[in-house]
């Protein structure tokens, strides 16, 4: 079980910090699709089955979520509800964000705007859904179950091995494009942008535990690894 380090660190900061990077998370990875100039791997993934299937790129992030969290119960070799409604209620909301922004994004013409700004967006983007992450981990109350997933490989199977962990989480994702490509002959939201979050996920998220959690806030959560509560 794990505590705050600060008395200042309440449950409703922590519920507040929460939300906000919720909804981060959301607009960045919108930000990231509106772009069309490469976004995360499963967001990517999300949108080249949409182009496939036809369904709503937020409800395949749903999907692909609720098989995100269901799989999490099968690595812990236990069932957690608390853990899988937690993970399912974030990325419920999490999903209609991400069609909420991209919608708005999409309606101010950001999909038509100059590659250049295109480009910047699309690592805007991917840094703010980074910091989003970073954030939620921090409150240490849920988070999306993708990112348990990381985390449970990490300390449960890896040895504390984040970069295996990271790799393994790559494939599913990979094997779906591979799978898209074969029924539509193209690989999209694959770009500049993708490969920036390759490269920059680790060293933004640190950056952002380092310098706006601690330094900015002044408070610092605690996390038991791969293990999120309200206590």
């Amino acid at each position: 079980m794990s505590t705050p380090t600060s008395t200042g660190n309440s449950l409703s900061a922590r519920i507040a910090a929460l939300v906000f990077s919720l909804v981060l998370n959301a607009c960045g990875n919108a930000l990231s699709i509106a772009s069309n100039f490469g976004s995360g791997i499963w967001t990517a993934s999300a949108v080249n089955m949409h182009a496939a299937f036809g369904l709503d790129v937020g409800l395949l992030l749903f999907i692909i979520g609720f098989v995100n969290a269901l799989t999490n119960q099968l690595l812990i070799h236990r069932l957690d509800i608390p853990r899988f409604a937690g993970e399912i209620l974030f990325v419920l909301c999490f999903s209609y964000f991400v069609d909420l922004f991209t919608a708005l994004f999409t309606m101010i013409g950001i999909p038509h705007w100059n590659w250049i700004i295109r480009m910047i967006l699309s690592m805007v983007g991917v840094s703010t859904f980074c910091v989003a992450i970073s954030i939620y981990q921090r409150a240490n109350i849920f988070m999306h179950p993708n990112d348990d997933t990381t985390n449970i490989l990490r300390f449960m199977y890896l040895k504390g091995n984040a970069t295996a962990s990271q790799l393994i989480d790559f494939v599913p994702p990979i094997v779906i494009m591979i799978i898209t490509f074969t029924m539509t002959h193209q690989v999209l939201a694959v770009n500049v942008g993708t490969f920036y979050s390759f490269i920059m996920n680790g060293i933004l998220m640190a950056l952002c535990q380092r310098v706006l959690m601690e330094g900015l806030c002044g408070t610092s959560f605690t996390c038991e690894r791969g293990s999120f509560s309200l206590l």
